[in-house]
């Protein structure tokens, strides 16, 4: 499977974006998809992921702003991030488990 992302840009601090993230092939029996962000000079980290399931979890910095879903019909998986702040800019990333990753998508957000 080959992951395309898109959605990223720039915004104002208190702003939204939503990513997407469209797979090549079927993805519904993949069992985890998940967003990851790398920071200029900072080591790539785990945003919010996604089970077959629906079953979410998000890193602390983000819980309560951003939320992820996917659409199985669409082979697709959407990061919707909301009250954005100067500290969320960086480059984001999709994955698909065990090991696919998409190219990135530049999030920044200007105070």
């Amino acid at each position: 499977v080959q992951l395309q992302a898109s959605g990223g840009g720039l915004v104002q601090a208190g702003g939204s974006l939503r990513l997407s993230c469209a797979a090549s092939s079927n993805f519904a029996s993949i069992n985890v998809m998940a967003w990851f962000r790398q920071a200029p000079g900072k080591q790539r980290e785990s945003v919010a992921q996604i089970t077959s399931g629906g079953i979410t979890a998000y890193s602390g910095s983000v819980k309560g702003r951003f939320s992820i879903s996917r659409d199985n019909t669409k082979n697709t998986v959407y990061l919707q991030m909301n009250s954005l702040k100067p500290e969320d800019t960086a480059v984001y990333y999709c994955w698909a488990g065990p090991n696919v990753w998409g190219q990135g998508t530049l999030v920044t957000v200007s105070s």
